[in-house]
């Protein structure tokens, strides 16, 4: 019999009731991956989109070619940062229920997707990330209370009340505005880096996206010109294995990696165990170090989990098994580095309860102080004339006419 063309529909590996199965991620033992030159050619590097780039073992220990020599000092300060990232989103995810904010977006397993990244990058590297990277907001010095405010819209709102919550952005921390519609900020970063280098700048472009973005029009988009100009740009895909509800599979996750999506446009793709502090550190020192001497781009694929709800709207016990996120094989990215810390004499459990209740007591200082400048159910509120600023250069007639009758009407009583 002739066969017959069927049409394949990609399934996720365990529903809700069934048992948790990761069979489907590769792995690779720690420190088994080599660490090529960085001037290597991409015939050469093929290989690190398919296997997997990890540093920390099993019993914690920094194993391989891959493993960064940081300080005790930096790796603290890492292990302080992942830290004040998942007390923050605990602390803000149970506002939101208590209804003191709108909505609220989780991190919770990825914190070293953004800290280890963010603290291997310069100063004056341009990040744009998505909304599952407040730990850039932190190491790059963004204050507790400007970011609360911006959860809480109010009179120091930073976004001046325009944009959904956990949607932050600093000009002179050099971070971009997050957006809700993900892929928007991979050209963007391709676009800035290729800015960079037309100025002679050493300074470089780095974004994130989640797996389930690069099967749009834009991640590719943003490759051809990334290949073709050789964009100083770090192309980070966090695949936490679910875009909302919808497995990695059906963004192409099942053929091939996404770090090898790099390579049919002659950029490199490194895919790297995202849970692993010191192995996302290494990665993107590397790509950095490309970049800086002309290489070009890089595709980095962190292979991590999202551990909570994709945000407050969703509840992922309707799509996967409740208790998925005991059976990552990866593991927790801040007990990881915990453990490797303790091995080497850098730490207790003893200073990690401490440090928890140090930051747990300044996120209570800096909500105090945000809610001073109002809340979601109390003034004081914005000034309505916001609206009409930072839209056109020249404010239109239309729009000052607008904000006239505005401010005549203001202060009198609603009628329909």
């Amino acid at each position: 019999m002739t066969p017959v063309s069927r049409l394949y529909v990609p399934n996720s590996p365990a529903r809700p009731g069934q048992a948790p199965d990761f069979s489907y991620v590769r792995l690779s033992p720690a420190g088994a991956v080599p660490r090529p030159a960085v001037g290597a050619a991409l015939s050469e590097l093929e290989p690190l989109a398919q296997s997997l780039i990890r540093v920390l073992d099993d019993e914690g220990v920094a194993v391989g070619p891959w493993a960064p020599a940081l300080t005790a000092d930096e790796l603290q300060q890492g292990l302080r940062l992942m830290l004040l990232t998942r007390l923050y989103d605990e602390r803000m995810f149970r506002t939101q229920r208590q209804g003191r904010i709108s909505f609220y977006v989780k991190s919770t397993g990825e914190e070293a997707v953004s800290v280890a990244a963010g603290l291997a990058l310069r100063s004056t590297d341009m990040l744009f990330p998505s909304y599952r990277q407040q730990g850039l907001q932190f190491v790059r010095g963004v204050s507790l209370v400007d970011m609360m405010c911006q959860l809480l819209s109010n009179t120091r709102d930073m976004c001046k009340g325009r944009q959904l919550p956990v949607f932050y952005h600093s000009v002179p921390k050099r971070l971009f505005t997050i957006s809700g519609n993900l892929t928007t900020q991979v050209p963007q970063a391709v676009g800035w880096a290729m800015a960079a280098a037309i100025q002679g700048r050493e300074d470089l472009a780095a974004t994130w996206t989640g797996e389930g973005s690069t099967a749009e029009p834009d991640f590719h988009n943003a490759l051809v010109f990334a290949t073709v100009y050789r964009a100083p740009a770090i192309l980070n895909v966090v695949n936490n294995q679910w875009a909302i509800s919808t497995f990695q599979g059906f963004a192409g996750g099942e053929q091939r990696s996404f770090a090898a999506r790099g390579l049919g446009y002659g950029v490199p793709g490194l895919r790297v165990d995202g849970n692993d502090f010191l192995a996302v550190h290494a990665a993107t020192r590397w790509a950095a170090e490309r970049a800086r001497a002309g290489g070009g781009a890089t595709v980095i694929e962190l292979v991590t989990y999202r551990v909570a709800a994709h945000s407050t709207s969703d509840d992922p016990t309707r799509y996967r098994p409740k208790d998925e996120p005991a059976h990552w094989p990866l593991g927790d990215p801040i007990e990881r580095l915990k453990r490797h810390l303790i091995g080497r004499g850098l730490w207790s459990e003893a200073r990690h309860q401490a440090l928890t209740t140090e930051l747990e007591e300044l996120l209570s200082v800096a909500w105090k102080e945000a809610v001073g400048y109002g809340s979601l159910n109390e003034g004081p509120r914005l000034d309505s004339d916001l609206m009409f600023e930072d839209v056109f250069k020249a404010m239109p007639q239309n729009l000052i006419d607008q904000r006239s009758e505005l401010r005549r009407e203001r202060g009198m009583p609603w009628r329909k």
